[in-house]
């Protein structure tokens, strides 16, 4: 699973949350279906949201779910999944970035790729995904060759790269191919008028992709000497954040442009494209996360670029101090990603409160309801489901449901006991007025 959206479940309505998961298991089970059992390992959670455009320009009342069937990592149940050109799209497009990145690790012969026989196979497994998207894209009138030639340039442009070189350079061929697949989201749902300005979001889109993997890499690549666009054209992070938050503002400004922003897939869009994306880039620069653990390490940039003196949380209270901006340390720690304007928009409260389902699941235009509660497995089965989650890590490492009473239950190893002190508010000031998924309470 790679991607930059990670969203936390406790920051969504459960029927947002069952919608996100609807797309990721339509994505993983679209490369199922269409290139074999293989294929599923280029599931990501960037690729989803090619689906979840679709969904959100897609006239209501079409029918875009069907029911899959018991899955390990939905703890053996059932689930409604999205289907259709939407998950498609998203296959084929996953399936040829996925062989473009395999291919990038055979050149840079990272750990066993470097070794011949690994090195090969992987050449096969990239020319059959490749051949496999092509067929695929083609059928919804997509030509993935703009995906492939993107991928293609991007090594002649990373050997002509050097001190001085615009970073910006660097990132064109991502920018090229996200924007390609955003764009023909609105080719496919019937809406020609929304295809420039998501175009637009999707090249910045993959700008911030480039990016923010040049960042959360920056440290291994300086320890192994591995190539690095920050560190061969000389930008420093702070640079690196300005670009992040410019296109940030940018796929907000383009998002305003659509008419996607009505329908349920319509806010869980937004709340992918524009929170989301905002918590990736703090989360790669390292401020703020939304388990209680460390805070921004000293010299990380702020918000604002500038370098935070450090936030000790041994005790997790905040030392005083002032930052590099003049905003007090406490007030950052307190705001969880250095927002200005503070706040949770996304903490549970009673029907009404919830910023994602006003009035509760049955308010009109919002998420279905959750399910029913379930019936309790037997002792057998329940074992049996129970050994399944420990096979698969989701027992440590992922929300689950329990083997026998079916109720969902915190990872082990979880830390965020109360993310109504790490969630941030959204800019609604700066890119998010007039939406109706956030109650950010600034009055603007």
């Amino acid at each position: 699973m790679f991607g930059i959206i990670r969203p936390c479940r406790h920051r969504m309505s459960e029927g947002m949350a069952a919608s996100w998961l609807a797309h990721l298991c339509g994505l993983c089970l679209a490369l199922r279906d269409g290139h074999g059992q293989a294929a599923r390992i280029a599931t990501n959670y960037d690729g989803l949201i090619i689906s979840v455009l679709v969904e959100a320009q897609t006239a209501a009342g079409a029918d875009l779910r069907r029911t899959a069937g018991p899955c390990p990592l939905r703890g053996m149940r059932t689930a409604p999944v999205a289907t259709g050109a939407g998950a498609r799209l998203a296959a084929a497009v996953s399936l040829v970035l996925a062989s473009a990145k395999m291919r990038d690790h055979v050149e840079d012969r990272d750990g066993p790729y470097g070794r011949r026989p690994v090195a090969a196979a992987a050449r096969g497994v990239a020319r059959r995904w490749d051949r496999a998207g092509a067929a695929t894209g083609e059928g919804l009138g997509f030509d993935t060759a703009v995906l492939a030639d993107a991928a293609g340039r991007q090594a002649a442009i990373e050997a002509a790269t050097g001190p001085g070189t615009p970073l910006l350079t660097v990132t064109e061929p991502a920018e090229t191919a996200t924007a390609a697949a955003f764009g023909h989201t609105a080719v496919l749902a019937g809406r020609p008028a929304n295809k420039a300005p998501l175009e637009e979001a999707g090249r910045l889109f993959g700008r911030l992709a480039h990016l923010l993997d040049a960042v959360e890499d920056l440290a291994a690549d300086t320890r192994s000497g591995a190539w690095n666009p920050l560190t061969a054209t000389g930008t420093d992070l702070a640079e690196a954040r300005r670009l992040c938050d410019d296109a940030l503002h940018g796929v907000r400004l383009a998002l305003r442009d659509t008419d996607i922003a009505g329908s349920a897939a319509g806010r869980l869009a937004h709340v992918l494209l524009v929170h989301e994306l905002g918590r990736s880039v703090d989360r790669a620069f390292g401020v703020g996360t939304c388990s209680h653990g460390p805070q921004a390490p000293a010299g990380t940039p702020g918000a604002d670029g500038t370098a935070l003196p450090g936030i000790p949380v041994a005790d997790g209270t905040p030392a005083a101090g002032i930052s590099a901006a003049g905003a007090p340390v406490a007030d950052l720690a307190v705001r969880g990603s250095g927002n200005p304007f503070g706040g949770n928009p996304y903490a549970p409260g009673a029907p009404g409160q919830s910023p994602y389902a006003p009035g509760g699941p049955g308010f009109p235009g919002g998420f279905p309801p959750p399910e029913p509660p379930r019936r309790r497995r037997g002792l057998l089965a329940g074992c049996l489901v129970y050994t399944g989650l420990c096979c698969t890590c989701q027992l440590c490492c992922a929300e689950h449901e329990d083997p026998w009473r079916g109720q969902r239950r915190e990872p082990w190893c979880s830390s965020c006991d109360d993310c109504g002190d790490c969630c941030d508010c959204c800019s609604c000031c700066d890119g998010c007025d007039g939406c109706d998924c956030c109650d950010c309470g600034c009055d603007c």
